[in-house]
This record gives structure tokens, sequence and C-alpha cells, in this order.
């Protein structure tokens, strides 16, 4: 029976190279959370108004990109429109956009989290709809999402390695192109895993220092 040897020596001589990859992964990764969180609030704000046509089109626009993979939208933004973009531009819009179905529907139900006296509250001093939701609401829901943004991060840095189908130079494409140098898959593709569980270690970590940080600050003002 084949039982499959991990090359140490060749692990730790190519950690320079993957990792010179890295800071397409984490630009990816940062670049697209943060415009898919904009993304994602504006589609929550959109879907909260009286509009039919927008709420239905908030419908129609997370129902499609949470049911698309993410490598079919890729694809798609890469190789099928009639103009081409570039590799790194194709892929951030792809992350951005299939982050921002999650996100808008993380945000709903966190808005939804919100007592609604909340809105009473800040309806009583006079506060406009977009008032209430900036100073009032999106506080509040803000602390409520942060452990399922937390996942949404955490996806987003493991699903960066789809951009190396189409040749960015991310820590997995660096890993590929020492396996297929060495023909040692197994070693390149055990070290990569290992990268990309420490950063989601990192995110997790940041994740619970920003959750201590608003509740302490909540419990401050109680």
């Amino acid at each position: 029976m084949y039982i499959p040897k991990i090359d140490f020596k060749l692990m730790f001589d190519s950690i320079p190279f993957v990792l010179s990859g890295l800071k397409y992964t984490i630009g990816l990764s940062v670049a697209s959370f943060f415009l898919g969180n904009i993304l994602g609030l504006v589609l929550t704000v959109l879907g909260m108004t009286k509009s039919k046509i927008l709420q239905y089109f908030v419908r129609f626009y997370v129902s499609f990109l949470r049911g698309v993979p993410a490598l079919v939208l890729l694809f798609l933004l890469y190789f099928g429109l009639p103009i081409q973009l570039s590799a790194l531009v194709a892929s951030i819009i792809c992350f951005t956009l299939s982050s921002s179905a999650f996100i808008c529907e993380i945000y709903r139900g966190a808005i939804l989290g919100v007592p609604f006296e909340q809105w009473d509250a800040s309806y009583s001093q006079g506060f406009t709809f977009i008032q209430s939701l900036r100073y009032i609401i999106i506080p509040q829901a803000f602390r409520i999402s942060i452990p399922a943004l937390g996942n949404v991060a955490m996806d987003l840095v493991k699903g960066t390695s789809l951009a190396a189908m189409i040749t960015i130079p991310d820590i997995f494409q660096k890993a590929k192109i020492v396996g297929g140098r060495t023909f040692d898959y197994m070693t390149m593709y055990i070290m990569v895993a290992i990268i990309y569980w420490l950063l989601c270690i990192g995110i997790g970590y940041l994740q619970k220092k920003l959750e201590k940080s608003l509740n302490r600050y909540i419990n401050v003002l109680e």
C-alpha cells in the first residue's frame, strides 16, 4: 500500500517562496471583505425600503450570488465578459459580490435582532430612518454580527485560493509551482493547508478581541 511521505526539508526550503504570495492572499481577502461589507450594508438598507422593486432586486441578488459557486462566477468574470478584466480585478469583483450576498443576510438578521423599541426611541428623538440606522441601529447590529462576519472573513481567506485558477500568484499558486517542479504535491498542499489554518486562527483571535472590546464598551455605557 502506498504511504505518502512528507518532505520536511522541501517544506522548510519552500517557505520563503510560498509566503511571497501571501500579499495576494491577504490583499484579496481584505479588499473583498471591505468592499463586500459596504455593498452588503447598502443592499440591506435597500431591502428595508418600501420600494417593492428594490426589495425584489435585493432578494434576487442575494439568492443568485449565494447559489452560484465562486469558481463559476470567477470564470464568468475573467473568461466570459466581452471586455478582458485583469486577473486581480476579476478576483476582487468575484469575492466582493459573493461575500456581499452573505454579509447582506448577516446584517439583515442582526438588524432584526435589535429590539424594535430602539426604533421607537430614535424616532421619538426626531431621527429620520437613515439617522436611526446610522446612529442607533447599525452600531448595535454590528456587535451582534461580529461572529458571523468573522466566518465570512475566514471563508474569504480560504476562497481566495480559487484565484490561482486564473494565475493570481497567491500562496496556493506558489505551492502548486513547487509541487509541479518537485512532483511532491502532498508536501506542498499540507504546507499551504497549515498556512491557511494559521491565517484563520489569526482572524479568530482578532474576532474575539473585537468582541471583548465592544462588550467592555457596552458594559461601561451601562
